[in-house]
C-alpha cells in the first residue's frame, strides 16, 4: 500500500478530519480565485485584485462550516447560501464563497433521497442566481453569474448519483447476505431431514427384529425342557435375527461415516425385492403372512421403494405384537394410476392371552407410546402421499398407504379410519 492509499484510509477512518481537510482545500480555492480578475486585456489575469477583508471573512465563515457538513448537511447548506447571498450582495471585487455552497449542496443531495434534492436545489439555485444577478457590479447577464446556475447543479447531481452508487452497493451486499443466509438455512433443513429419515430407518430396523428377538427367545425358554431340538431352532432364528439386525444397522449409520472414514456399506437400501424375505421372518417368528398382488417387478424411485418396505414392515412388526395369538396377516401391493398402493391387514384381536390389548394409535409399543404409526405417517407425507389406519369391522387392523411415484406440491396428511 503505497503513502497516498495509507493517509487516505486513515482519514476514512476519522470523518471529521477528513471534512476538515476538505475545508482547508475549499478555502484555498476561494482565497486563490479571489485573486484572478475577471475582466483584463488578456481575460483571466492573477493578481490584479485582491479579496475584501468582508470577502475573506465570509469565505473563512463558509469553510469552517463545511466541517459540520456530515452531522447537519442541511444547516450547513443555509449557513453557506446565506453567506453566499452576503458576499453577492455587498462583496466587490466578490469572492467565490458560492464554492462552499455547491459543496454543501452536494453534501445534502448525497445524505437525502431525490425528491428532497430537488425541493432543496432548486430555491438554492433561483436564490444565489438572482443575488448574483441583482446584487453584483457586473450585468446581470455576465458569465459569472450564469455560472452559478452550472455549479450548483452539478453538486446536486454529482451528490444524488454518489448516494444512488451507495444505495446499489448496499442492495447488493444485502443481496449477498440474505443469499448466504439461505443457504445455511437450507443447508440446516437438509441435515434435519436426514437426520429424521435415519431415525425412521433406525427405529424401524430395531423394533422389527427385537420383536422377532423377544418371540423367539419366549419360544426357546417355553420348550427349552420338553422339545430342545425346537428350543434350538428358535435360538437359531434369535441368532439369524440379531445378525440382521447388525447388519442393517450398520448399513445405516455408515451413511454418517465422513469421507475419510474406513470403507462404508455397499449393500442396497432394502425395497419391495425383499418382501418374500420379510414375511418369511415373520413367518419363522409364528406369523403367517400371506403375500397377495405383490407388485415387485415395477421400477420404483428408490425413496417410494424403501418407504414403502418400511411402512410393511412396522405394520406387521405391529401386528406380531399386538395382535395376539393366532393372528394372520395379508399384504398387498399395488400399482395405481400414478403410485403404489400398499395394504397390511390382519384378523388379530389383541386380547388372547398373555397379550396385552392393542394401542388404539397403532402405535409400535405394547402400552401405546411408541412412534410406529408416526414414522409411517411421517415417511408417507414426506413423499406426498396419504395414510389411512384404523381397527377392521369385525375384528383386525387395517393399514393403508397410497405412495405417489413423484412428489406433490402440497404434501396430504394422514388421518384415522373410523371403527
Amino acid at each position: 500500500m503505497s503513502t497516498l492509499e495509507s493517509v487516505w484510509c486513515r482519514l476514512r477512518a476519522h470523518p471529521l478530519a477528513l471534512d476538515a481537510a476538505l475545508a482547508a482545500v475549499v478555502l484555498l480555492c476561494m482565497i486563490a480565485g479571489a485573486f484572478v480578475a475577471p475582466h483584463g486585456a488578456h481575460g483571466m489575469v492573477w493578481g490584479r485584485r485582491a479579496p475584501d477583508p468582508l470577502g475573506l471573512l465570509l469565505m473563512v465563515l463558509g469553510a469552517a462550516a463545511l466541517v459540520l457538513r456530515r452531522r447537519a448537511p442541511a444547516t450547513v447548506l443555509a449557513v453557506t447560501g446565506g453567506l453566499s447571498v452576503i458576499e453577492c450582495l455587498t462583496g466587490d471585487p466578490r469572492a467565490p464563497v458560492a464554492m462552499s455552497a455547491v459543496i454543501a449542496l452536494f453534501t445534502v443531495a448525497a445524505a437525502t433521497d431525490r425528491a428532497t434534492t430537488w425541493r432543496v436545489g432548486l430555491p438554492t439555485m433561483a436564490v444565489l442566481t438572482a443575488a448574483a444577478m441583482l446584487g453584483g457590479p457586473l450585468p446581470w447577464y455576465a458569465q459569472e453569474n450564469l455560472a452559478i446556475v452550472a455549479w450548483t447543479g452539478i453538486g446536486a447531481t454529482a451528490g444524488d448519483a454518489v448516494r444512488s452508487r451507495r444505495a446499489f452497493v448496499q442492495a447488493i451486499r444485502e443481496r449477498a447476505e440474505r443469499a448466504e443466509r439461505t443457504r445455511e438455512e437450507e443447508a440446516r433443513r437438509r441435515v434435519a431431514e436426514e437426520r429424521l429419515r435415519i431415525a425412521r430407518d433406525l427405529h424401524d430396523v430395531v423394533a422389527h427384529h427385537i420383536a422377532l428377538v423377544n418371540v423367539q427367545a419366549g419360544v426357546a425358554a417355553h420348550v427349552m425342557d420338553k422339545r430342545p431340538d425346537q428350543a434350538k431352532e428358535a435360538l437359531a432364528h434369535v441368532r439369524a435375527a440379531g445378525r440382521s439386525a447388525l447388519d442393517e444397522l450398520r448399513a445405516t449409520v455408515g451413511l454418517l461415516r465422513q469421507s475419510g472414514d474406513p470403507e462404508a456399506p455397499t449393500e442396497p437400501a432394502p425395497g419391495l425385492s425383499r418382501l418374500d424375505d420379510l414375511a418369511g421372518t415373520f413367518h419363522s417368528a409364528g406369523l403367517p403372512v400371506e403375500v397377495v398382488g405383490a407388485d415387485q417387478d415395477t421400477e420404483l424411485p428408490s425413496a417410494v421403494d424403501l418407504a414403502a418396505y418400511r411402512i410393511i414392515q412396522e405394520a406387521l412388526t405391529n401386528v406380531r405384537k399386538h395382535a395376539g395369538a393366532g393372528a394372520r396377516a395379508e399384504v398387498s401391493v399395488v400399482r395405481v394410476a400414478n403410485g403404489i398402493e400398499v395394504t397390511v391387514l390382519d384378523d388379530g384381536s389383541g386380547t388372547a392371552s398373555g397379550t396385552v390389548p392393542r394401542p388404539a394409535d397403532g402405535g409400535g409399543h405394547a402400552d401405546g407410546g411408541g412412534h410406529g404409526l408416526l414414522g409411517m405417517r411421517e415417511r408417507v407425507t414426506a413423499l406426498g402421499g396419504t395414510l389411512t389406519t384404523g381397527p377392521r369391522y369385525g375384528g383386525g387392523f387395517r393399514v393403508h398407504a397410497i405412495l405417489p411415484l413423484q412428489n406433490r406440491q402440497t404434501p396430504a396428511t394422514a388421518e384415522g379410519e373410523p371403527a
